[in-house]
């Protein structure tokens, strides 16, 4: 056997680019929380209060890291973390998020309950940080809203590691949960059931989106079964969860407070972020006097200074960064949507993500971040940004109809719908139709699978009368 030395290059997950992107992810409320919750952690932050706001604020933030690993003559031992003065910085702080939050935000959402769940897997600290991250692009409906090549290029790393944490997810409760689709949600509950060898994990398999046009006479042809098995294989997909988070976790309202502010002042419109909820911060002062005093303590003390002072500043680069990133793209849908602006929302026109994306050379993936549970005032009322983005449709007398528009319709057809007949895509599409939106029925198929609803054939339920 021959020992030798191998060179090998492999990419690993930056914590600071997770915090960045959670960051960005996060809307102002939840922000907010974070940044208490972080406060409450690290010594080395504090917060400005209003009264005492000062003008040499940045230049507190921007320590130099390297020179507290230089100062190696200097004293540790006297700065205590557990002093008066910081128990009182840490208390206040815990009194506040404590009146901030309200029966929203106390009872336990999805990504609670998916994340304390993480908390419980031995994992490295990169499997736990991209456990993190594909938690938070998991939507209320429990798909996965974003590819694993799109996340891998975001992290700068390999697909399969993502991959690997992203099937422990989906194990989680709910059962398939992260999953990309009805077709992959359905196979892991039949998985679960110990069913991957079965005719309906067949039929999900091969033709999920075929069942909405097939009758159960076709199906058994097809699948070269009697009519009898395919009729108990139907009876097994109508009972799994349409949607892995189906009648849970329900959140109740929550209040809608922008992220941003456009104003018109003079000719132009100018961009404020809301920053009224959002804690001022900078580095807490003792730690100067901290740099100053002679080298007496552990080496252990000043390795925890020197990483609660890393995690301080990538918090306030974080921050920096989603300010920036949102001002930027903000500023790019003004300048394409500049006539919703100037005469109301009827004048809105198609956009897509792709070209704001374009306009200020980021990805789309990072346009979606920004625009996603997020709000903006306008002239004209509170929008969620997501808003401005959408492909128009022409209607038949000509009039122009966002896409968005017209997927809300269908998800209305569709709630309307008696559950024990459901419409199929072809009925939708005659509706539609009706109502003069011109499309074809192959785009209601798409538009129903984009909005994450099964076909009419697992949605129907069965409605118990009361006897008379």
């Amino acid at each position: 056997m021959k020992l030798g030395l191998q060179q090998k290059l492999s990419q690993t997950l930056a914590p600071q680019l997770i915090q960045s992107l959670k960051m960005l992810q996060m809307p102002v409320l939840k922000l907010e929380q974070t940044i208490r919750a972080e406060l409450a952690t690290n010594p080395l932050l504090e917060e400005i209060e209003e009264l005492e706001l000062e003008t040499n604020e940045e230049k507190d933030a921007e320590i130099d890291l390297t020179e507290s690993e230089s100062n190696s003559e200097q004293d540790w031992e006297d700065f205590l973390f557990d002093d008066e003065e910081g128990y009182k910085v840490r208390e206040q702080k815990e009194q506040q998020e404590e009146r901030f939050e309200g029966p929203g935000q106390q009872a336990q959402n999805l990504y609670t309950h998916l994340n304390e769940q993480l908390n419980l897997l031995k994992l490295s600290e990169e499997e736990h940080l991209i456990g993190e991250y594909i938690i938070g692009n998991i939507s209320p409906e429990g798909y996965l809203s974003i590819s694993v090549p799109e996340m891998a290029q975001e992290l700068s790393i390999e697909s399969h590691k993502i991959e690997d944490v992203l099937k422990m997810i989906q194990r989680f409760d709910p059962l398939g949960v992260g999953s990309r689709g009805l077709k992959e949600s359905l196979m892991i509950q039949l998985e679960d059931k110990g069913l991957k060898d079965s005719l309906a994990y067949r039929i999900v398999q091969d033709h999920i989106n075929e069942l909405d046009r097939k009758s159960i006479l076709q199906i058994a042809k097809f699948m070269s079964v009697p009519v009898e098995k395919a009729q108990a294989a139907m009876n097994i997909i109508k009972n799994l969860s349409p949607t892995p988070t189906h009648g849970r976790f329900d959140s109740g309202a929550m209040p809608v407070i922008p992220d941003l502010i456009v104003e018109r002042i003079g000719e132009e419109y100018v961009i404020f972020h809301n920053d009224s909820y959002i804690p001022k911060l900078r580095i807490n002062a003792n730690y100067k006097d901290l740099m100053k005093r002679s080298n007496k303590s552990s080496k252990g003390t000043k390795q925890y200074v020197r990483q609660k002072l890393e995690q301080a500043r990538w918090l306030l680069n974080s921050i920096n960064q989603r300010r920036s990133t949102m001002i930027n793209v903000m500023e790019a849908i003004i300048e394409k949507q500049i006539e919703f602006f100037e005469k109301g929302p009827e004048f809105l026109k198609p956009m897509i993500m792709e070209d704001i994306a374009r306009a200020v050379d980021m990805n789309v993936a990072t346009i979606s971040r920004v625009s996603n549970s997020k709000y903006v005032q306008t002239p004209f009322g509170v929008y969620e940004i997501k808003f401005f983005f959408n492909s128009g449709i022409t209607k038949t007398d000509g009039e122009n109809m966002a896409k968005r528009a017209v997927k809300q319709r269908i998800e209305e057809i569709i709630k309307a719908e008696p559950p024990e007949k459901p419409f199929s895509d072809q009925e939708i599409f005659k509706r539609l139709n009706s109502e003069g939106i011109s499309l074809a029925r192959r785009t209601v198929t798409k538009y129903r699978e984009e909005l994450k609803l099964p076909p009419a054939r697992l949605r129907k339920r069965v409605v118990n009368t009361p006897e008379k």
